[in-house]
């Protein structure tokens, strides 16, 4: 089957990479700023955490939610009507005048990058044939992520010197440009049947509010008692706990269970969890390192970084060659490898280490995400039955988000834990080098297949595909039952 993606598909695609590439520079943009956010707001480092934390929990607490109203209510609409909320809350941001409005701002912009994306990634996996063509597409959109980061780097560190506003001021004018190529480009399509629809509000909060809990508890047990520890931490527990409760009993449930079945889906999501934790909480303690530290300007932090937006090249090109030869299982797995090497590496972090000495880790790091993100997207909606797209997504970037929050506050509390900072840098720095050993503990059983671009799915799963080889992406089919 061939892998040539063309006409109106090729301008759906770019649309959507856009707001992909929107998404991976506005992270990017403000992880550079943080420390001029901090200067100017006076915030502690607890504080600051949260700027990044706020959006990633907003993210991740509702994209489940989000990911389930793409199937439901129409993947454009979601798409469209959400990116208009990204814009919106991304330029209050930038008029902030206290830390909380700042991380308030920040949480609605992730809410609404949680409903945006999922709808985003469900229209290519709905929208592209399944194998050779929608790998491409999905190693291309996974690219184009890793460009934003990239670009967003040196972007960061430019509008930053100018001053921090500016870090949510440009993406208004970008998410304005792809919000009008949405509406030219990605076909509408009728809203699905389904009797009794309704959105599962109930479960959203709930696995919300347990993903705060849980991130607060392990952000603060460094600062606080055992006590408080435990209880925050088995508050978080006791909802999710509730959470699994009312889907199972939900009529339109934010989850079926179900779909938890499927061993490959729930490798790439644990695995996902544990990198994504990881990568955001190394560069999250690199960045301060070199500012706060070493006194590095906020643009020489952003080209130093760069060189880890070499996937961005190499997702799109030689990632699906990789993945035709030896299978997503095995590149993951090498992937997590290359990681915890880079880690490895910056594990005896020197107080004048040169650029040089950095260098190595930042190069293998950037190997390591373009043979992960890309491969662990594809693992991880592939075989899902077209009406659960959205949510088999949502899944995926819950799993990334919800790790991304737990990386920022396990480092941040391990690093704050000890009164020299260089001290505290190292000692956190052991947590992604723990986190992506462990990631690829949990991929093992995943390379029992031989190599090629199937994906390891559980042998015993009933899997009910309609897919349509000539259909163009113009409307959504009506959905089909699932037996996952």
């Amino acid at each position: 089957m061939s892998s040539e993606i063309r006409g109106r598909r090729l301008g759906v695609l770019l649309v959507l990479c856009g707001a992909i590439f929107l998404e991976g520079i506005d992270v990017a943009m403000l992880n550079v700023a943080l420390p001029s956010i901090r200067a100017d707001l006076g915030l502690e480092t607890g504080e600051l955490q949260w700027v990044m934390s706020a959006y990633v929990l907003g993210y991740g607490g509702f994209m489940l939610l989000g990911g389930r109203a793409a199937d439901l209510f129409g993947r454009r609409r979601m798409f469209v009507a959400w990116l208009t909320v990204f814009l919106l809350f991304s330029g209050l941001g930038g008029l902030a005048t206290e830390g909380w409005q700042l991380i308030a701002a920040r949480f609605v912009t992730g809410v609404a990058a949680a409903f945006m994306t999922p709808a985003g990634l469900s229209i290519i996996t709905t929208g592209f044939d399944e194998g050779p063509q929608r790998d491409k597409a999905l190693l291309v959109y996974s690219g184009t992520a890793a460009g934003g980061f990239s670009i967003g780097l040196v972007a960061g560190g430019l509008l930053a010197s100018a001053g921090w506003r500016w870090v949510f001021f440009a993406p208004v004018g970008l998410a304005a440009l792809i919000l009008l190529g949405a509406l030219a480009l990605v076909p509408k399509s009728a809203r699905p049947e389904r009797s009794g629809q309704r959105l599962d509000l109930a479960g959203g909060l709930l696995v919300t509010s347990a993903l705060v809990l849980l991130v607060l508890g392990v952000e603060r047990a460094a600062h606080a008692g055992a006590g408080w520890t435990a209880a925050t931490l088995g508050a978080g527990l006791v909802l999710l706990a509730l959470f699994a409760a009312v889907e199972r009993r939900a009529a339109e449930p934010v989850v079926r269970l179900g779909i938890l079945r499927s061993a490959a889906l729930r490798r790439a999501n644990g695995a996902g969890l544990l990198f994504a934790g990881a990568f955001f909480g190394f560069q999250f303690l690199v960045v301060l390192y070199l500012q706060e530290l070493r006194g590095w300007s906020t643009l020489q932090t952003s080209f130093a970084m760069i060189v880890i937006g070499v996937d961005a090249a190499l997702s799109p090109t030689v990632v699906p060659r990789l993945v035709a030869r030896f299978g997503n299982g095995r590149l993951i797995f090498g992937g997590l490898l290359l990681a915890a090497l880079s880690y490895g590496l910056f594990l005896p972090l020197g107080a004048d280490w040169s650029y040089g000495a950095m260098l190595p880790s930042l190069v293998l790091l950037g190997l390591a995400f373009a043979l992960v993100y890309g491969p662990l997207t594809i693992v991880a909606t592939e075989g899902v039955a077209e009406a659960e797209q959205g949510l088999a997504g949502g899944l995926l970037y819950t799993s990334f988000q919800f790790g991304a929050a737990l990386g920022l506050a396990a480092v941040t509390g391990v690093s704050a834990s000890y009164a020299d900072p260089l001290e505290g840098y190292r000692a956190a720095l052991l947590v992604p080098f723990a986190a992506v050993l462990a990631a690829a503990a949990l991929t093992l059983p995943g390379l029992r297949r031989s190599p090629g671009p199937d994906l390891d799915l559980d042998p015993d799963l009933d899997l009910d595909l309609d897919l349509d080889p000539a259909a163009e992406p113009t409307a959504e089919p009506e959905p089909q039952p699932s037996r996952i």
